[in-house]
């Protein structure tokens, strides 16, 4: 059943109305008729099974079915600090962090980072990322859309992540998973998790220092040195596995 995200104001007791984009989606690329089903979110954990009543060139109407669906959700905030990888990266990643539950990626600007981007290109990529998250929570029938935050620096990241309830850094000179293993045992719910990924080419050892210093919890992922996208979806996916197993 396709997923849409509705603002609160456009939904009512017994209805919803669609507007913008996704009217031309639903009207012209999907073809959906009256009578056919969907899933309504208020991006504030509000989910709601519709089926079409009205279809117009400017919204659709759909009367609610049934309200508050199964929370898709995990019971635990889990934001990913992304150092700024090369070429499209970003995108494959937030695309992947977002089906496996995260609530907000933070890229981070770090000492390897290839890519340098000003602050015009910033927002561009910031307004790119933002529809990407929307696409991968529709897909993946999210009850909300995970915030893109601003770039930040390595510095402003560990401060954001000070108050956090746990913060992973895995690091490819960490010598055991066990630690892992430990904190991730400990999360209850309504925490709020970090990761750090280090871009193409690692962490510095000053990063890793600062991060310890922050509170930070150096861990491994495996013997296997990973490249960065593929160490922030099997961290999240860790992540996502122990959280779900043991609280839900």
């Amino acid at each position: 059943m396709f997923h849409f995200f509705v603002s609160p104001e456009n939904i009512t007791e017994n209805s919803v109305t669609i507007i913008g984009d996704d009217v031309n989606h639903i009207k012209n690329v999907l073809r959906m008729k009256v009578g056919e089903k969907f899933v309504a979110n208020d991006g504030n954990g509000g989910s709601y099974c519709c089926s079409v009543s009205d279809i117009s060139d400017s919204m659709i109407v759909a009367d609610i079915l049934e309200g508050q669906l199964s929370n898709t959700e995990l019971p635990v905030k889990l934001v990913l600090f992304q150092g700024l990888p090369k070429a499209d990266k970003m995108e494959l990643i937030i695309q992947k962090a977002v089906e496996l539950g995260v609530s907000e990626i933070v890229p981070v600007e770090m000492t390897r980072c290839v890519v340098k981007l000003d602050d015009k290109k910033k927002k561009s990529k910031i307004s790119r990322w933002q529809a990407i998250s929307e696409s991968a929570a529709k897909q993946s029938g999210r009850m909300l859309i995970p915030e893109i935050h601003d770039v930040l620096s390595y510095k402003n990241a560990l401060e954001y992540a000070k108050n956090f309830d746990v913060v992973f850094v895995p690091y490819e000179c960490a010598d055991s998973m066990s630690a892992l293993k430990e904190k991730l045992n400990k999360i209850e719910s309504g925490m709020t998790v970090g990761i750090f990924i280090g871009p193409e080419g690692g962490f510095e050892k000053d990063e890793i220092e600062k991060a310890t210093a922050a509170g930070g919890k150096i861990v491994s992922l495996g013997k296997r040195i990973l490249r960065t996208e593929t160490a922030s979806i099997a961290a999240l996916a860790i992540c996502m596995f122990n959280i779900e197993s043991n609280l839900l």
